[in-house]
């Protein structure tokens, strides 16, 4: 069973325990955070339920593993034979999530 939901601007497709990197939320590591944006679900048996643009009372729930950074991305910008150079960097902040729970189906952690 795996679903879609959209979260920060992406869609992202997900099963139970899997970890995904989302745009950065402001919780805590530990917590559970609930996505109720869900564009689709697909069953074991190949069902596909899709939402027009979404499911009503479905969502993904999952919780905060990690707040970090991604590596740095350097952005280089010059212009040939001008002198012309900028040299910018970025890095961009996320979340780390591991999904326990697509709409009904819910899996006890173990705590690890």
């Amino acid at each position: 069973m795996y679903a879609v939901f959209a979260s920060g601007g992406k869609q992202h497709r997900v099963e139970v325990g899997s970890l995904i990197d989302v745009e950065k939320l402001d919780n805590t590591v530990g917590e559970t955070v609930t996505f109720p944006s869900v564009l689709l679900i697909a069953g074991d048996d190949g069902q596909l339920q899709t939402g027009t643009p979404y499911i009503d009372n479905i969502s993904v729930t999952g919780e905060v593993v990690q707040q970090s950074r991604a590596k740095k991305v350097i952005v280089f910008k010059s212009k040939r034979r001008k002198g012309y150079k900028r040299k910018l960097g970025h890095r961009q902040s996320y979340t780390r999530i591991k999904i326990t729970g697509i709409g009904d189906q819910e899996v006890e952690s173990d705590g690890t």
